[in-house]
């Protein structure tokens, strides 16, 4: 898989910014990216199971670990929840840091778009983040996984 699509990035970016930390520079002790994955774990689970949540983080996290190494010190633990956050925010530069988490997050949203496509994807998340205005459905695959309105 490619990198996400730049409006995929853009969505990324606006998720995390609704997130405690997601509008600092790093130096709140909250990390968006935990609260971010924590509110769409139960809404992932129900569509795809734990474990397959499991696998869309893991698989995420290895995408995005070959454009930020430092995320290689993520792990995904069995629960689905990140483990790791401490030590990498500990490790890299607060902007590397921010980077990291718009990079995974991106790789997340992007795996979701082409497995269930945009519009369930906009919906999952405007359930969790009611605050995300739905006027441009269009995340990034121009539609390949939709059929036409």
């Amino acid at each position: 898989m490619t990198k996400p699509h730049p409006k995929i990035r853009v969505l990324a970016e606006n998720l995390l910014a609704f997130e405690p930390g997601g509008k600092t520079t790093g130096a709140s002790d909250a990390n968006a990216i935990f609260h971010v994955c924590e509110k769409l774990r139960p809404q992932l689970a129900n569509l795809t199971g734990n474990v397959g949540f499991r696998a869309l983080l893991s698989r995420a996290l290895a995408l995005a670990g070959a454009e930020s190494a430092g995320l290689r010190l993520l792990h995904v633990k069995s629960n689905g929840s990140l483990e790791g956050l401490e030590e990498l925010k500990e490790k890299v530069a607060a902007k590397e840091f921010l980077e990291g988490e718009k990079i995974l997050l991106s790789h997340l949203l992007g795996l979701l778009v082409a497995f269930i496509g945009e519009n369930l994807t906009m919906q999952i998340l405007c359930e969790v983040w009611p605050q995300l205005y739905r006027n441009d459905r269009s995340v990034g695959n121009g539609g390949k996984n939709e059929k036409a309105e």
